[in-house]
């Protein structure tokens, strides 16, 4: 019979007997199989940002705000009654708001030169087709609050009054910051998504 230290020297010289016997092995369940994709290259990436849009295109965009921005002038009159100084703004555009409001029918030719020579030309890159698009569904959407009021005629006093000066307000200053968003996204040859009309305007181009 082995004495106990021959035994432990046994056991100690060959280790693998107590791997086999003691030592779990874990089920496949739980062993690694996770991958990871490979790195995106840099040059992708340094590719996407010095892309860059052409001037023309640029151009083309930023005029095609200007649209909407001169027909939404009409629904600021209340903020120009209630606050004169903010006109003083406004005071660089007036000789050319003139010039665009002594052409008859200047924002019915304007809409389907922009639609007809821009939106529909496949010629055109889809940067500066998208930008047009947009700027004309906004400046289609501004037909809508003048036809409201047409047909409910709130009248000079009341609560009918009132609402109508808060929304003509709302709709200024929203399409103000739209033309200014918008503008200056385009000079800068970034894309600008308007809220609530860029979906509509993507499915057009």
């Amino acid at each position: 019979m082995a004495s106990p230290l021959s035994l432990c020297l046994s056991l100690h010289s060959n280790p693998k007997h107590l791997t086999s016997k003691f030592t779990p092995r874990l089920p496949s369940l739980f062993r690694s199989t996770a991958t990871f994709p490979n790195p995106i290259p840099k040059t992708a990436i340094t590719a996407s940002k010095n892309s860059t849009t052409p001037a023309t295109d640029r151009i083309i965009s930023a005029a095609a705000y200007t649209l909407p921005f001169f027909n939404s002038l009409q629904y600021g009159r209340y903020l120009f009654m209630q606050f004169p100084n903010l006109g003083l703004l406004f005071e660089p555009i007036l000789p050319l708001l003139s010039l665009y409001r002594s052409v008859p029918f200047a924002s019915f030719v304007a809409f389907f030169a922009f639609y007809l020579g821009v939106v529909r030309n496949p010629s055109l890159s889809q940067y500066v087709r998208f930008n047009t698009m947009q700027a004309l569904a906004l400046d289609v959407l501004l037909v809508v609050p003048s036809l409201l009021t047409r047909i409910l005629n709130p009248g000079r006093a009341g609560i009918g009054f009132k609402l109508m000066i808060w929304g003509h307000n709302a709709i200024f200053v929203f399409t103000c910051f739209c033309f200014v968003y918008g503008f200056v996204s385009s000079l800068l040859g970034k894309t600008p998504y308007l809220p609530f009309i860029a979906d509509a305007a993507g499915r057009q181009v």
